[in-house]
This record gives C-alpha cells, sequence and structure tokens, in this order.
C-alpha cells in the first residue's frame, strides 16, 4: 500500500457506499478489505504510514550488504518476504510501527471521523499545578486500529498447528507488536509554558509521540539483538538455543538465517553488492573490506563543479566562484 497512487485515494468518490476502491486494491487480504471498507477515510493515512517505514528502514539498512531493496510487485521486498529471517522481522515491525505513527497523528490533526485528541489519563507524577491537556497524539487509538488492521492478514489464515505456516505467523504477529510497542515505548510527556515574557506563569502537557527517526534507530537495536526461534508441536514459539534470554514482546523474533547477501540471488530476494559505493576508511559495515565481501573495489576519480565563495550583495545578489574538487569513488567488485 506504500507504493499506491495517492491521486486515487483523495478522488472524490472514495468515501461512497458505493466505492469499490478496497476491493481493487491487490495484496489485501480478505479481513482487511473489511477494514478498508468500514473505515475507507484512514486507508490514505494507511498507505502513508507504511511508506514512512519503508522509507526508515532504506535509512536504517543504508549502509548494510541488504540496504532494505523494494521490488514493483505487490510483495514490496520481494522474495525477501518468504523467508523468515531478521531482515523480514525488522520490515513487519517498522511497517506496523509506520502506521502507528501515522494514524495517531491523524486523530490529533482531524482527519480521521472515528478519532479525535488523545484522552489518555493524567500522569501520576505530573505536578499538581500543570494543566494536562492539549491535543495529544493519540497512540491508543493508532495502536488499536493498526492491530485490527495488520494483524488479521495472520490470524484469518487457518494453518496446521505446530507446522511452519503458523511459525510464520506467529513470528510476523510478535513483530508487528513489537513495532507498535516501539511506539508506545518512545513517546513521552511534553509540556509548554505560557505567559508574558516566558513568565511561564501557566504550564500545559501532553501525551507526544516520538519521531520515527527514534522510532527506527530503537528497532534497529532489537534487530541487532533478534532472537532466532521455532515452533513447538503444540503451536508455540520456542527459543532454539535454550542459553538465551527469553526475548520480550519488545523484541524481534526470527525463524531462519539469512540469505547470503553477497551474491546477487534473484530467487532469495538478493541483489548482491557488486557495484555498491562503499569507504574505503570504514571498518564498520559500510566499509569496503565488509561491504564488499573481501571481493575487493574499484577506485574512480571523479571532478565535482560547486559554488563556493558566496557573498551578498546589497541589494539584492549573491555573487559565487565556481570551485573544483576532484574526489576518489570506490565500489564493489
Amino acid at each position: 500500500m506504500g507504493f499506491l497512487d495517492f491521486e486515487s485515494w483523495s478522488h472524490r468518490d472514495i468515501y461512497s457506499e458505493k466505492s469499490r476502491l478496497c476491493a481493487r486494491i491487490k495484496g489485501l487480504s480478505p479481513g482487511q478489505r473489511r477494514v478498508c471498507r468500514r473505515h475507507r477515510d484512514h486507508m490514505p493515512v494507511v498507505s502513508a504510514g507504511v511508506r514512512q517505514g519503508i522509507d526508515e528502514c532504506q535509512h536504517q539498512f543504508r549502509e548494510r550488504r541488504w540496504n532494505c531493496t523494494v521490488t514493483g510487485d505487490g510483495t514490496v521486498f520481494g522474495p525477501l518476504t518468504l523467508i523468515a529471517s531478521r531482515e523480514t522481522a525488522f520490515t513487519h515491525a517498522v511497517t506496523s510501527a509506520g502506521v502507528t505513527l501515522a494514524v495517531s497523528r491523524a486523530c490529533r490533526d482531524g482527519r480521521l471521523a472515528s478519532c479525535g485528541c488523545s484522552r489518555a489519563p493524567r500522569p501520576r507524577r505530573l505536578r499538581a499545578e500543570w494543566v494536562w491537556g492539549g491535543c495529544g497524539d493519540n497512540q491508543r487509538y493508532g495502536y488499536k486500529f493498526t492491530e485490527s488492521f495488520i494483524d488479521v492478514r495472520e490470524r484469518e489464515r487457518k494453518v496446521k498447528r505446530g507446522s511452519r505456516e503458523q511459525g510464520r505467523q506467529l513470528m510476523n504477529r510478535h513483530n508487528n507488536e513489537a513495532g507498535r510497542r516501539a511506539v508506545i515505548k518512545k513517546s513521552k510527556v511534553t509540556c509548554k509554558c505560557h505567559g508574558v515574557s516566558g513568565s511561564c506563569s501557566l504550564v500545559t502537557c501532553w501525551e507526544q509521540l516520538p519521531t520515527f527517526r527514534e522510532v527506527g534507530d530503537y528497532l534497529k537495536e532489537k534487530y541487532e539483538g533478534a532472537t532466532e526461534v521455532t515452533v513447538s508441536r503444540r503451536g508455540k514459539l520456542r527459543l532454539t538455543d535454550p542459553r538465551f534470554v527469553l526475548p520480550t514482546a519488545q523484541d524481534l523474533l526470527y525463524l531462519e538465517e539469512s540469505p547470503n547477501y553477497c551474491v546477487r540471488n534473484e530467487s532469495l530476494g538478493s541483489l548482491g553488492t557488486t557495484g555498491r559505493e562503499c569507504n574505503r576508511t570504514s571498518a564498520g559495515m559500510d566499509g569496503c573490506a565488509l561491504l564488499c565481501c573481501g571481493r575487493g573495489y574499484n577506485t574512480k576519480k571523479t571532478t565535482i563543479k560547486e559554488r563556493c565563495g558566496c557573498k551578498f550583495h546589497w541589494c539584492c545578489r549573491v555573487e559565487c566562484n565556481t570551485c573544483v574538487r576532484t574526489v576518489e569513488v570506490y565500489t564493489c567488485k
């Protein structure tokens, strides 16, 4: 849904009872279509939230062998979605978080018919003279709607107990929940002073969601410490290695090892790292040694022309010099 044409959502007939848009959207499960028909005005927000999740994924993995590559098909991430890897776990969590954030803020902005500003209870530790009010982000509604819309896809399919399919369902639901909880975890109470000349004679406080970058950074840490699990015959997820610490609801889970992202294998969702730009002096994942998987790298000198030494002349023009510099670009073999 993150790739939908937003113009189709803004069409004047989208909210009419005769609208067939929910039936025409590819990739929605029967349960998601029902939610779509009941909450048509939510769908542009959901789409924007998914897109935010994809953008954040690409930011977090921009220097990795797998850089959150998207495809043009309905799966968004291609064959990777068929592999129950830690990368798949992250994509579920970050897109779920994106929808939660988008819906919560749309409630605050009055863009949705079924919700408004947050009605969260007053925090116990808030100073008595401070006013609890304002129009806060409605994270509770965002959480509940996202749970009903995203998780219905996993709940409605009938699978055999203890099967790989059930394990994948449980994994997806757990990681979806981890994404929603990340939004709540990073939320905070924000206060503002009011008064003449900054006297702060009145202080109002409200509930405010985090930036998506804060959520993305938090989920990236969870990705690094993701736990490998397996499904038992009773249909429960359990640790592959009992020596590991039991994961919490905020942690990410995966069932399968990641594919080899060093080499191109489209059937596994790996585009390889050949041609990727790398940092010759870095010892991290973006460094040529790791990103190029030991294959070495090519060096190319590039001349860049840019404006420099700009001066403002009154009134009203800016004069600049043209500076030329040569830089070296390193790409993986």
